[in-house]
């Protein structure tokens, strides 16, 4: 017997409309009541008790919500399975400073030849095996157009390697670089490369990074140098011992005897293979048939290609490998796990894709100027980020240094960059990272640099005038002091005689011999110099007139609703209270 077209669409509404009540729910968990009810609570799903009824959507947000959080806790390793993992060291530094000569030489094979100008295009992950140890090195790309990629590589690494040439100093994308590695909060070893060729001045660069908190360990600073030359293989002995020292003090392990947790270096859509992903695994170990969750995106490993070509079948921790088999590209950065069934991954993946388009259509969070009084009452913000671009050097110190200036107790101003030049897409993304907003002084946006802006929803200003840029965020921090409320007598008046009326009670017929009486406002009874009461003013009249105000050398009659018991001489106080903005000192 078919059903009919009208009885399915019944028992679809049956099943959609079908409750369960709660405990019923945390016995297919296999959890108590109790403790499933504190975590119904912890989704911020409204229920009672555990005798509350949930409908098919909500039980259906719970499963997601709940499988998201199993999937993304990670349950704390003993130490018995841990093991010391190769240290991930990425390389930065400016264009044509030597980084990809540097890796290079320490591969001991030609990567340059492979490079479209010579100049790297994508963000090559290389696992390189030394007599002392193994170390993988994240290439980052050297050239403006592709800053973006280097903060990427900032992400995932645990020690950053600065590359400065010894005869050319600290360069405009030296301090972009510099600055990604400080977001990140990892180690930065400096190397002064070319230090073979004549015009090398290593003191000189070694004084222009000191000005950027990056002092020599010979100078009684903590960050260490290394001179070398790239071309030359002068050097490079050296460098991988101080790398796999620092790596020592870092004590880094994982657990390859588990799923395996990593992050997306790289991604792109293949015209043959689809989407491929470029992943470094983190912990736990990635094999081939393996189902996988990276950002919003479900998939299942059909193949690993390792740095050198080759397909292997598995990848412990930190291994970097080509994947495939997404269903779709993911974004750099993104979190890769390994899941448990195809379906909880499909499920995963729906769910993620449409909070992710629940957020592109609702508000963004991003900071401005306007928003940041709010945050900060809210105690989400305690500092404002801020990156500073302007036309020429002089202009940029002069907005640093008088934004430094206004710093304050509540709020830290806090210049994450400043450069000269237009404002770039570089600027926006790590204004995005940063939660930064980007202030231009004579400057404008590049067309990049507005489409990031519009993408990534971050306040970008430009002035001409430096007093209308300080007086922005003057005024924007003033607004977060709370302001000082300050009592301010407006007037006073002595009672001469006394009127019984009925419907206000007594009236105190008084003389203003200062100031002002106005209607409404605060009023204190004072007695022989000691308060008696404190009220407002309900009811002013001069003469047989109702008026607001009575000014000094009338007299009048004033009535408090809720106070008759006035003496003759006793002293009428009028006084309102103001709300004082603080200024910054």
């Amino acid at each position: 017997m078919v059903k009919s077209s009208q009885t399915k669409q019944s028992e679809s509404t049956q099943t959609k409309n079908k409750k369960i009540r709660v405990y019923e729910l945390a016995k297919q968990y296999g959890v108590s009541s109790k403790e499933f009810v504190e975590e119904l609570h912890g989704y911020s799903i409204p229920i009672k008790n555990h005798m509350s009824t949930l409908d098919s959507e909500t039980v259906q947000a719970v499963r997601k919500l709940t499988l998201e959080e199993q999937i993304l806790q990670d349950e704390p390793d003993d130490a018995t399975n841990l093991l010391s993992r190769s240290p991930v060291i990425t390389i930065m530094g400016h264009v044509d400073h030597g980084k990809t000569s540097l890796l290079d030489a320490i591969r001991q094979s030609n990567v340059m030849d492979t490079e479209a100008g010579q100049i790297t295009q994508h963000i090559g992950a290389y696992h390189v095996e030394l007599e002392s140890g193994s170390v993988v090195f994240l290439d980052t790309p050297g050239h403006a157009a592709f800053t973006a990629m280097r903060a990427r590589g900032a992400q995932v690494t645990d020690i950053v390697v600065l590359v400065v040439a010894a005869d050319d100093g600290v360069m405009p994308q030296t301090v972009e670089a510099l600055n990604h590695a400080k977001a990140a909060g990892v180690p930065i070893l400096v190397v002064l490369n070319k230090m073979d060729v004549e015009s090398a001045r290593p003191d000189h660069v070694k004084r222009q990074l000191a000005e950027y908190d990056l002092v020599p360990e010979e100078w009684g600073g903590q960050t260490i140098f290394v001179e070398i030359s790239a071309k030359e293989r002068i050097g490079i002995e050296e460098l991988l011992e101080m790398l796999l020292l620092e790596a020592e003090l870092l004590e880094l392990s994982a657990n390859p005897n588990k799923p395996a947790r990593g992050t997306v270096a790289e991604a792109k859509l293949d015209k043959g293979r689809g989407p491929v992903a470029t992943v470094l695994v983190q912990n736990g170990t990635l094999r081939v048939g393996d189902v996988f969750v990276a950002g919003r995106y479900n998939g299942k490993v059909r193949a690993m290609i390792n740095d050198r070509g080759h397909h292997v079948k598995n990848a412990p921790p930190s291994t970097p490998v080509e994947v495939l088999g997404f269903t779709g590209v993911p974004e750099a950065g993104d979190q890769f796990f390994v899941v448990g069934s195809e379906r909880d991954a499909k499920a995963l993946s729906e769910f993620r894709q449409a909070q992710h388009r629940a957020t592109q259509l609702g508000p963004q969070s991003r900071v401005s100027l306007e928003e940041l009084f709010q945050q900060i009452q809210e105690g989400d913000i305690k500092e404002l980020n801020i990156i500073v671009k302007g036309d020429v050097q002089g202009s940029v110190e002069a907005v640093f240094d008088s934004l430094q200036r206004l710093s304050a107790d509540e709020v830290k101003i806090n210049v994450i960059h400043q450069a000269v030049g237009g404002i770039t897409e570089t600027d926006v993304l790590l204004a995005s990272a940063s939660n930064a907003i980007v202030v231009g002084f004579n400057v404008h946006p590049t067309t990049g640099a507005l489409i990031a802006k519009e993408n990534e929803d971050i306040d970008v200003r430009t002035y001409s005038v430096i007093y209308d840029l300080i007086s922005d965020v003057r005024s924007a921090m003033e607004g977060l002091l709370e302001p000082e409320v300050r009592e301010v007598v407006v007037g006073r008046g002595i009672v001469r005689e006394l009127f019984r009326t009925p419907r206000m009670g007594t009236i105190a017929g008084s003389y203003v011999n200062w100031g002002r009486i106005i209607r409404n406002y605060a009023l204190r009874v004072l007695r022989d110099n000691r308060l008696v009461y404190e009220g407002q003013v309900d009811s002013l009249r001069h003469f047989k007139e109702d008026v607001t105000e009575v000014q000094a050398n009338y007299e009048c009659g004033i009535g408090v609703s809720t106070f008759d018991d006035f003496k003759v001489d006793d002293v009428l106080e009028c006084y309102t209270h103001e709300r004082i903005p603080r200024l910054l000192k």
